[in-house]
């Protein structure tokens, strides 16, 4: 074999892409793999609830632009809430986060299922000639893909195979409104409204009435650029918040940074981020500007310091203006849902803050729930079990569901109300007494609300606009939903089940060993008893549990980390390129006998149990 010899590398024919709600962004045409076939192809497994996911959007735009004319990547979305089955929430997703490839709506996890994909996002490369030959599960695998992608180019260039020429992608025609896909609302001195205006990347000040355009600031394309109003570059931003000067501290989302927008002369500045995404193995804490971010949501004012809602890894942050340094205050970067000291703590998405004097309350997206911090730094929930249930349900916290909400806000009396996102419904939880009622309902992808006097002024995401309510004095009567994620559980056999991590390591890459193991394993379950053996954490990412056969249902949760680096035998580079590869697992089983007792988890490469002439 000679140097030139192409590697050898699994290769497992693709199943055909099916979803049953249609193609977006093709200009209405419908593909299958056939139509593709001589093009490298990247399928993105999505929903829009995931943060992950929108990492990899912007991940995968580095990708397209690079190879534009052999790279065809298509999002394929599978649904995690109910909402996310709307074909008209695709829609507004796909503006919302300009994706600028096709996307294929699949609610029934049609091709889902085909390909074998358990966790949100996953990505599948398919060569030229229609074969798997890669499946990454999580963020932050670009840099492998694109390895795999030269190699394929080179590859099927010198076989004949690849079709080089112009994507699919036909990009829709932009809609003529003052505002698109508002995030956040905050009410300044003057009286007036300043809006997150999230899709055209501004910030956008609006007169009293909460519909005339006072200024914009910000240039309205993608950038993290300071300056003042008419020169400022923002990305996605989201949360606001009032600083004790009367400047905003705005939580510039996919920039990962916090900007500073001073209302008197309309000038922004950077206060925190380097514009980089914060991975694991950084700095926690130090000079704001020199510690990495990881998509803030949102920001609140609470005991002196600025409480920043760190979406992209599932903690709480706080910025000191005093000494202008960041820090970790809560969470473990596990996404889940667990009370306790704040070191201890398990978030899900927090994407919306309100403080009042002894709580800073948070609506936790991904588990549906409303949750608040203490004084003492300890984490509580007042409504919400977890990942996987949800839904629209009033009544005691306990019993109450919410559908990802993103908003929450403070009123006077002492109770909250939360922008139910996924419910398009205003809801009230009252500490005093424990109950979940509705405020108001159709409303259209609520993210956030904001008190004007007497009113509630409310960001309707997805009617790109504010819309004014009167506090209610009733409540409003709704019909009892509930729901649980669209996933089917897998089947698994009572008693002894093998966990098996699949993880191989990128071309030109090897296991990052110099400081010790390069893996993790962390595996828990709800409910707790459904584990008998095999909890906790370990280096090795095979395991041998035990799941009691007494509990029929439950969830396994996994979190599996790998560092590779590149390989690099000559030692020609002091310091080598390293990779932290991490995904997070929430499976739901079903306990069946004469199930399977093997649970494979691809993490990177592929499954070689599975392997054959077609997937699953």
């Amino acid at each position: 074999m000679t140097d030139s010899a192409p590697p050898r590398r699994p290769r497992v024919r693709a199943p055909e892409l099916i979803g049953k709600g249609g193609w977006l962004n093709t200009g209405d045409r419908e593909y299958t793999l056939s139509d593709l076939r001589g093009r490298i192809v990247v399928l993105d497994f999505w929903t829009f609830c995931c943060i992950n996911c929108l990492h990899v959007l912007d991940e995968l735009r580095e990708l397209e632009h690079r190879h534009p004319d052999t790279v065809v990547v298509i999002g394929v979305h599978s649904p995690k809430f109910a909402h996310e089955a709307e074909h008209g929430a695709v829609v507004d997703a796909v503006e919302r986060y300009g994706v600028a490839h096709p996307v294929l709506d699949d609610p029934e996890l049609a091709t889902w299922k085909q390909y074998a994909v358990r966790a949100w996002p996953t990505l599948v490369v398919i060569d030229p000639e229609g074969y798997v030959v890669a499946q990454h599960a999580g963020e932050g695998h670009v840099h492998a893909i694109e390895r795999l992608v030269t190699e394929l180019e080179a590859e099927h260039g010198a076989k004949g195979t690849l079709r080089r020429g112009d994507g699919p992608y036909v990009p829709p025609e932009p809609e003529p409104t003052v505002l698109r896909f508002p995030g956040k609302a905050l009410l300044l001195p003057s009286g007036n409204l300043l809006v997150s205006d999230t899709t055209r990347h501004q910030l956008v000040e609006l007169a009293a009435d909460g519909e005339t355009v006072v200024r914009r600031i910000g240039q309205g394309g993608r950038g993290l650029t300071d300056g003042p109003a008419d020169r400022a570059r923002f990305q996605e931003p989201q949360g606001l918040a009032l600083l004790t000067d009367g400047t905003v501290v705005v939580a510039d989302t996919v920039n990962h940074a916090l900007r500073r927008f001073d209302p008197e002369t309309g000038r922004t500045t950077t206060l925190a981020g380097t514009g980089h995404q914060w991975m694991q193995g950084a700095a926690t804490s130090g000079p704001a500007r020199e510690v990495d971010l990881s998509s803030p949501w949102d920001v609140a004012w609470w005991q002196g310091r600025v409480w920043i809602a760190m979406a992209g890894v599932h903690q709480l942050w706080t910025y000191d203006p005093e000494d202008g340094t960041v820090a970790v205050a809560a969470g473990t970067t596990n996404e889940g849902l667990v009370d306790g000291p704040a070191a201890e703590a398990w978030f899900a998405q927090p994407s919306g803050l309100a403080a009042t004097a002894d709580r800073l309350w948070l609506a936790d997206s991904e588990t549906s729930a409303l949750r608040w911090v203490d004084p003492d730094g300890a984490v509580h929930t007042a409504v919400g079990t977890g990942l996987f249930d949800f839904g629209h349900r009033d009544g005691a916290a306990g019993q109450a569901l919410f559908q990802h909400p993103l908003g929450v806000t403070a009123l006077p009396d002492g109770s909250v109300a939360v922008a139910d996102t996924y419910n398009h419904a205003l809801r009230r939880f009252d500490p005093a007494t424990g109950e979940v009622t509705t405020l108001a309902t159709d409303l259209r992808e609520p993210s956030d609300a904001v008190l004007v006097g007497e009113d509630i002024v409310v960001v309707e995401s997805a009617r790109h606009r504010l819309t004014r309510l009167r506090l209610p004095e009733e409540a409003v009567r709704v019909e009892s939903v509930a729901h649980r994620t669209r996933r089917a559980a897998t089947e698994v056999a009572p008693g002894r089940l093998r966990l098996e991590v699949i993880f191989q390591a990128p071309q030109g890459q090897k296991l990052d060993t110099r400081y010790g193991p390069s893996t993790r394993l962390l595996v828990s379950s709800t409910p707790p008893e459904l584990l008998l053996k095999g909890e906790g954490a370990g280096t090795d990412l095979s395991r041998e549990l035990e799941l009691d056969a007494a509990v029929r249902e439950g969830v396994l949760h996994i979190s599996a980390m790998a560092a590779s680096c590149d390989d690099d035998p000559a030692g020609g580079r002091e310091y080598p390129a390293c990779h932290v590869h991490q995904q997070d697992w929430g499976v739901p089983v079903r306990l069946t006998e004469g199930a399977t007792d093997r649970l494979p988890l691809v993490l990177a490469g592929l499954d070689e149990q599975e392997s054959g002439s077609q997937m699953p």
